[in-house]
């Protein structure tokens, strides 16, 4: 069973310097059919002003990505991390016990735009940390860019996660295989493809329960995230 999820159907809201869409009930959104799906708990779309950001604040208990689109994220916390984000990284702060940090767009002109991601850890009470890997990406397949074990260029999470990312020329076509009793979540960052012969397109994602394989195909130069859940 796939079930999408429509871009003009997330939560909204503009404060000027920042433009944000909510897959997920968050922050002022909230639809009690819309609280998380398995573990993934948080897909934000962001786009934020040349200079503009988050101040320092605090999470706790929580496995945090970021996937930049465009543009350069500037991160610092309370580790001690300082650090510039860029498309084609893969960024893993998991808050454990407590940390404290912030998120600006480096640059004072141009615009960033990303995805953050929050997905419930398995456990409590974790020390927090950080991490940071680029991605290896190729046309002809995904690339696992986060997992429970971080082995090869994954960042590791503490939950029951593989997650997937694809730049995928039209025309493009790849399957994936979900094992008996896993679900998935696929988002498009952009672009348009299709899923086992379902259009999506830029903003949409897809909940996948009771399918064990996974045909997708780009109608255009398209960019998307995987997401295989226990």
């Amino acid at each position: 069973m796939i079930t999408i999820r429509q871009a003009e159907e997330r939560g909204h809201a503009n404060y000027g310097w920042l433009d944000t869409y909510h897959t997920f009930s968050f922050a002022q959104y909230y639809d009690p059919q819309q609280i998380n799906f398995r573990s993934l708990r948080v897909i934000n779309e962001d786009k934020v002003i040349g200079g503009k950001g988050f101040h320092t604040h605090g999470h706790q208990d929580m496995e945090i990505l970021t996937y930049v689109l465009a543009g350069e994220l500037e991160h610092q916390d309370s580790l001690g991390t300082g650090s510039v984000i860029r498309h084609g990284e893969i960024q893993r702060m998991s808050a454990g016990t407590g940390i404290k940090h912030s998120e600006f767009n480096h640059s004072a002109t141009n615009t960033l735009h990303l995805l953050q991601i929050w997905i419930i850890p398995d456990q409590k009470n974790l020390e927090p940390s950080y991490e940071q890997k680029a991605i290896a990406f190729s046309p002809h397949t995904l690339q696992l860019i986060a997992s429970p074990t971080g082995a090869g260029n994954a960042v590791k999470v503490h939950q029951d996660v593989n997650l997937y990312a694809g730049i995928l020329p039209p025309g493009r076509s790849l399957t994936h295989s979900l094992a008996s009793g896993r679900y998935g979540w696929l988002q498009v960052a952009r672009g348009q493809i299709t899923l086992n012969g379902l259009h999506l397109r830029a903003g949409d994602g897809a909940a996948i329960s009771e399918e064990t394989s996974l045909a997708i195909q780009s109608l255009e130069d398209s960019e998307i995230l995987l997401f295989d859940l226990g």
